[in-house]
């Protein structure tokens, strides 16, 4: 298996944590970029480096991949997994906080791809894997926001894939479903909070205990799924575009695209 030189963001927990250790004993050479660099201190032991990264910060981005290329001479592949999910109704989400999932989710994705890209054209090679969500094909109850991030990164992916095809670098969506972090957790959090006081209270925290239930259970997906579909994306010779994983993800998806829109509105609605 050839050694490949990868930055991956949002390493600091979760999936981005599984995947960094999983690649480098693979034995890539991995730079996990975080925000919170001592969350990462314990990945070392796998041959992990880790790197100051805030994606929304243009110098923090420069820097680091900047740093990589001083170290490595070339940089191979970039893991767009930094994001976060934040739940409410769009009446209730400030502006201000939409923005800030959208620098966070979309913008900060792009701001690194437009960084890597000039080493990946001057090498004629490269793979963007940028981490996308079910909810990019499809919007769940109360959601609203979130899913629009994901839908811009799937239709930025898509356009990505046509203007680099001709320099030999490959785009490759990683798509989970329902996975076993604090990600819905957090995003339940959000949603109660948003509501607090307002015309969607009671039915945003019904939907919040929902959200909290399904992640406590034992439905979800292990977050190794999604380490192993990013493991494919980086090792193999001619990756899929689309990784559509974990719990929930393909039927769902299908679900959408045949039924009425009325009647997959009724389901999401009604799955918590």
């Amino acid at each position: 298996m050839e050694k490949k030189v990868i930055l991956l963001t949002g390493a600091s927990s979760g999936m981005g944590y599984e995947t960094a250790q999983m690649l480098a004993e693979q034995g890539h050479i991995v730079y996990g970029g975080a925000r919170r660099v001592e969350k990462m201190g314990p990945l070392k032991q796998y041959g992990v480096k880790p790197i100051s990264l805030d994606v929304t910060d243009a110098d923090s981005c420069h820097e680091a991949v900047k740093t990589i290329v001083d170290n490595e001479g070339r940089i191979d592949v970039l893991i767009n997994n930094a994001g976060y999910g934040s739940y409410g109704a769009v009446e209730d989400v400030t502006i201000e906080e939409a923005k800030r999932q959208f620098e966070v989710n979309v913008f900060g994705l792009a701001r690194l791809i437009q960084h890597v890209l000039p080493y990946m054209r001057e090498q004629g090679s490269g793979r963007i894997i940028n981490t996308s969500s079910m909810g990019g094909r499809l919007v769940s109850f109360m959601g609203s926001w979130y899913h629009a991030t994901k839908y811009a990164v799937e239709a930025l992916s898509d356009g990505l894939r046509m203007e680099l095809a001709d320099f030999g670098i490959k785009v490759i969506l990683i798509e989970p479903g329902g996975i076993k972090t604090d990600w819905g957790h957090i995003a339940a959090d959000n949603l109660e909070k948003s509501a607090k006081g307002g015309a969607y209270e009671e039915i945003a925290k019904k939907t919040a205990e929902g959200m909290h239930k399904q992640y406590s259970g034992k439905m979800m997906s292990d977050p190794k799924v999604v380490s192993k579909a990013i493991s494919k994306a980086v090792n193999n010779k001619n990756p899929k575009t689309r990784y559509l994983i974990g719990f929930g993800a393909k039927p769902l998806v299908f679900a959408h695209a045949i039924l009425p829109t009325k009647a997959f509105d009724w389901i999401m609605k009604n799955a918590s």
